[in-house]
């Protein structure tokens, strides 16, 4: 018992559903040997232009920054670099982070203009809401805090405090703590019933410790703002223990508030070595805010759908790539699944925060990374994953040769492989190990040393996903809190993304598992899905059931009916051996009691179902002769001139195309 315990825990290679012999190849000898094109929820091809739907310069609408708008202070995109002669990004009034570019000159006019209306309007509130000499008190005392900060000198027993007196209307209350803050951004104010006490802000003071007083009455006055979508960037800066420091102070004291990120300036090189560090509102920061008295109208967020194309190129990377041309933060960017790096694919994207017109924009710069944008157009939202249909691929497998010690012809084996998979089913969900590479060594060295330093010297820079996380750990220390900090350094999407990963091990696992012991049979305890043409992902649990005994006596379903779960807290579990293997794997995990929502981690799973096996759709193959090279190969009985593979075929979507491939020629990459 203990043995078959010990089999079920550690199973996990894949079994073959077909039986023929197979062949022998190479797969990714170069990136468009694998070409991978998304098939959106219509099944159309992303890579294909829709004249309705591709953007059409002359046809864009006016940029929000050249709309007509009332004149309004508005300091909340606005960087430290304005002064110099560079052009800068800011945005005017009520705009939703979509900046244009614009001469310094003019901008420092704008930002100039904006302080003295802010100014006027904060005397006005001042001057209807606090008598005269209420005011004057409070200059003063905004005064003396402020002399002694500039004088150095320590205060002494509790912080004085300021009362501006009993405000009895909400609102009214509300537009002078705003107005204190603004005015005064090294003062905060709380209330006590209807009273408005003002005192030193002391974490202005701590701030001003690390950045220019500038920067930080600056920080702060945005943080007061909490304008939607708008962004605060700090002085750029070369040095990176400064800049980790900085990074430290605000995810300590307002990191359930704001996240930060460090982006090299656009002219980064070894003659501009400068980094800025952006600060932005989290998601969830605004959903229960309060509107201010003054607040603009809600304007609807700009989403921009494109397809990215890119070559040998990891897609976080290509992300993070475009978050610095458009001036936006990586999880603006949401798509449906993840693509293989040495490859060339075309996907689905959409970003937010920005206009078809400022994306267009920078097709000449992404060209220079492997990287294109078609069919660019607006749309009302954000992609998620798993919202497409599956992905079409063009495999050329090359070093084509027979299985050791089959004297059969390689082209008569090809052909029953290829005819063999197109009629029957096949387990097509696996992610491949890794192999002994600079990045496993790298991680390797992170297991055994905890060392995240060290290890980000090891780390390749292409990786973009694990040296932020290495980053963080670094900056925040080995620490439960460390490993939360680092956690939240992903956007949302990437953190979702391990989560599927893990539970996609296990479905992997489960399912091989599965077949090994039942191979095609329909066993008591089973799941099968009662629809046929449903979406895995949407499969409700009402339509799935529980095999009984009386089901498999008169073989009621067949295996291609067959589901398993893929972990969450809505799924049931199958009632034979396989349900055992399942908790057993989760109590080896430490997650026999995970429900799969866990409030700290902001992560909710519900979970779903898949079918263990999948056909490929539209599969053809051809070979190609490669008269160039000589004419046999020992073992290959090809007479005439070596010959590649090329295959195409769809999969559906969280099947994987190296799977298929192995099915088709029984040989493991």
């Amino acid at each position: 018992m203990e043995e078959d315990t010990d089999f079920r825990i550690r199973f996990n290679s894949l079994c073959f559903i077909t039986d023929h012999v197979g062949f022998h190849g190479t797969i990714k000898s170069s990136p468009s040997d694998f070409v991978v094109i998304e098939i959106d929820e219509q099944g159309q091809l992303v890579n294909k232009a829709s004249d309705e739907h591709v953007y059409k310069v002359h046809k864009v609408l006016p940029e929000p920054n050249n709309l007509a708008k009332k004149p309004k202070l508005d300091l909340q995109n606005v960087s430290f670099e304005e002064r110099s002669n560079q052009e800068v990004k800011t945005s005017a009034g009520c705009s939703d982070d979509d900046q244009n570019y614009e001469p310094a000159s003019e901008k420092a006019d704008t930002i100039k203009d904006g302080i003295l209306r802010g100014e006027k309007e904060h005397l006005d509130v001042f001057g209807s809401l606090l008598d005269e000499k209420t005011n004057e008190l409070l200059n003063q005392y905004a005064g003396d805090i402020k002399e002694k900060w500039n004088s150095k000198t320590e205060l002494i027993g509790p912080s004085p405090e300021f009362s501006l007196g009993r405000i009895l209307d909400k609102n009214q209350r509300a537009t002078l703590h705003s107005a204190v803050r603004q005015k005064f951004p090294f003062l905060i104010t709380v209330g006590k019933n209807s009273e408005i006490v003002v005192k030193p802000n002391l974490e202005c003071k701590e701030l001003c410790h690390l950045v220019s007083e500038e920067e930080a009455f600056g920080f702060f006055k945005y943080l007061d703002a909490r304008k939607e979508n708008s962004k605060f960037t700090f002085k750029s800066d070369t040095d990176k223990e400064h800049r980790k420091a900085v990074h430290h102070f605000v995810n300590k004291k307002f990191g359930n508030l704001v996240e930060t990120k460090s982006f090299p300036e656009l002219n980064y090189g070894a003659d501009n070595p400068n980094v800025v560090i952006t600060v932005r509102f989290r998601e969830k920061a605004h959903k229960h805010k309060k509107r201010s008295l003054h607040e603009c109208p809600e304007r609807k967020v700009i989403h921009t759908a494109f397809t990215l194309r890119k070559e040998n190129l990891e897609m976080f990377e290509a992300v993070g790539f475009l978050a610095i041309k458009l001036g936006v933060i990586p999880s603006d960017f949401s798509y449906a699944g993840l693509k293989d790096k040495k490859a060339i694919t075309y996907q689905a994207m959409v970003v937010r925060k920005v206009t078809p017109e400022r994306l267009k924009n920078i097709e000449k710069e992404l060209e220079k990374k492997r990287m294109n944008i078609l069919n660019i157009r607006s749309v009302d939202d954000s992609l998620r994953l798993g919202q497409l249909k599956g992905n079409h691929f063009d495999i050329v497998i090359r070093n084509l040769k027979n299985q050791i010690n089959d004297s059969t012809s390689l082209r008569e084996r090809i052909l029953e492989a290829i005819e063999n998979v197109k009629v029957k089913a096949v387990k097509l969900f696996l992610t491949p190990e890794d192999s002994d590479d600079p990045v496993n060594r790298a991680k390797k060295y992170f297991l055994q040393t905890d060392d995240a330093k060290g290890t980000l010297s090891l780390m390749p820079e292409f990786k973009v996903r694990e040296r932020a996380l290495l980053e963080s750990l670094h900056r925040f220390g080995m620490t439960e809190e460390g490993c939360v900090q680092a956690w939240f350094s992903f956007p949302h999407s990437m953190r979702i993304f391990y989560v599927h990963a893990y539970s996609s091990k296990i479905w992997n696992e489960a399912a091989s598992y599965r077949l090994a012991t039942y191979g095609s049979r329909v066993v008591e305890g089973d799941l099968v899905c009662l629809e046929e043409d449903v979406d895995d992902e949407h499969l409700p649990s009402s339509k799935v059931h529980l095999v009984t005994e009386e089901d498999e006596s008169a073989n009621t379903y067949a295996i291609h009916q067959v589901v398993l779960p893929v972990l969450g807290y809505n799924i049931q579990y199958p009632k034979n051996k396989v349900g055992q293997w399942y908790q057993e794997v989760l109590s080896r995990d430490g997650l026999q009691t995970c429900r799969f929502k866990i409030p700290p981690l902001k992560l909710n799973v519900p979970g779903c179902y898949r079918k263990i096996l999948k056909h490929p759709h539209n599969l053809s193959y051809q070979l190609i002769e490669d008269a160039d090279i000589d004419v046999k190969k020992d073992g290959s009985h090809i007479d005439e001139a070596t010959v590649s593979l090329l295959i195409s075929f769809d999969l559906d979507a969280s099947c994987y195309a190296t799977v298929c491939l192995r099915e088709i020629m029984k040989h493991d990459f």
